[in-house]
């Protein structure tokens, strides 16, 4: 009886190990995701996830921080969590690898500096992507988004003091759908995740109250509410 595909990338030996970040961040309205384009077979000229092998002397964490710091200047994630392994035998040609994915997030006033092959791209309008990134950039962005419910995880997204209507793009890119602005604010007031600074925005060129600044109590993940979760507007008619 012949060897399946499977049993024959078995008996290449153990598989080897990568580390993958899904790094996000919202910017003019639409969530990014940070890709590289590769130069190389397989998958010539198609945009990947930054990261690479795992070495021997280090753990995933440590790894895919050094890799993102050494490949595209994202020094310092605002946060970074496990997401999920990813071991389908056949996810990538060749040799079998499997990927220990990230989700890291970058503040929206920041710009990290990237190389020419790497850049920016909205997340529901992807390029032609390589292997299973584009399903590890959908994890990262379903993650975010079930925290955005139940964590004040709006603290890595957001700039270190903002408005309201600052905070309600930045949710409604994240999330995928507009955010009303004063549920939002109340929202996460009543949570204790949000705080006013005291100081506001100067007033625009037509005038009125200049815009309060507001910021997160707690720069650092926590539950604020384990049972919420934020739904998009429904329709009427």
């Amino acid at each position: 009886m012949p060897h399946s595909n499977t049993a024959d990338r078995a008996d290449k030996g153990d598989a080897a190990h990568e580390v993958l970040a899904g790094v996000l961040r919202a910017h003019e309205g639409r969530l990014h995701v940070l890709l590289w384009q590769r130069a190389q077979p397989p998958h010539e000229h198609r945009w990947a996830l930054p990261g690479g092998r795992l070495r021997a002397d280090e753990d995933v964490e440590t790894s895919i921080r050094r890799q993102l710091a050494e490949k595209v200047d994202v020094h310092k994630l605002s946060h970074v969590e496990q997401l999920s392994v990813f071991s389908a035998p056949d996810r990538v040609p060749g040799h079998r690898a499997v990927a220990t994915a990230f989700l890291g997030l970058v503040p929206s006033d920041v710009d990290p500096e990237v190389p020419a092959d790497t850049a920016w791209h909205p997340v529901d309008e992807p390029p032609a992507t390589a292997f299973d990134h584009e399903r590890i950039t959908h994890a990262a962005r379903a993650r975010l988004s079930a925290k955005l419910s139940y964590t004040n995880i709006g603290f890595a997204l957001a700039p270190a003091e903002f408005t309201i209507s600052e905070l309600r793009g930045i949710y409604s890119a994240a999330l995928g759908y507009e955010v009303a602005a004063t549920n939002l604010q109340r929202v996460l007031t009543r949570r204790g995740a949000l705080s006013p600074t005291g100081r506001t925005m100067p007033a625009g060129p037509s005038g009125g109250r200049p815009p309060a600044l507001f910021r997160f109590t707690n720069p650092g993940l926590e539950v604020t509410d384990p049972f919420a979760v934020f739904r998009p507007p429904t329709g009427r008619g």
